[in-house]
């Protein structure tokens, strides 16, 4: 179903969407202002699905165990130290 709608553009906003239409990467402004809005709509699609990703690793890694800053250092250390001698530095 298609809906009509009236819409306000700025100046620039118009000159763009004419210049697609002209140099036929669309029908109509219709269809290149459809577009956009399509792909806002995925965008926000997007940043909803990596929010959600983010909440359940935290969730995750709330319930994983606690490394402290000094264990953590001890085994960047230690990483570091294997890795300098297996190149011989």
């Amino acid at each position: 179903m298609t809906v009509k709608s009236s819409i306000s553009l700025t100046d620039e906003q118009d000159a763009f969407a004419r210049q697609l239409v002209e140099k036929g990467r669309f029908p109509s402004v219709s269809a290149a202002l459809q577009q956009g809005l399509e792909l806002l709509r995925l965008r926000f699609e997007n940043d909803e699905l990596e929010l959600e990703a983010l909440r359940t690793l935290l969730i995750e890694r709330r319930r994983g165990k606690f490394v402290s800053n000094d264990d953590m250092m001890d085994a960047i250390s230690d990483a570091a130290t294997r890795k300098r001698a297996k190149h011989g530095i």
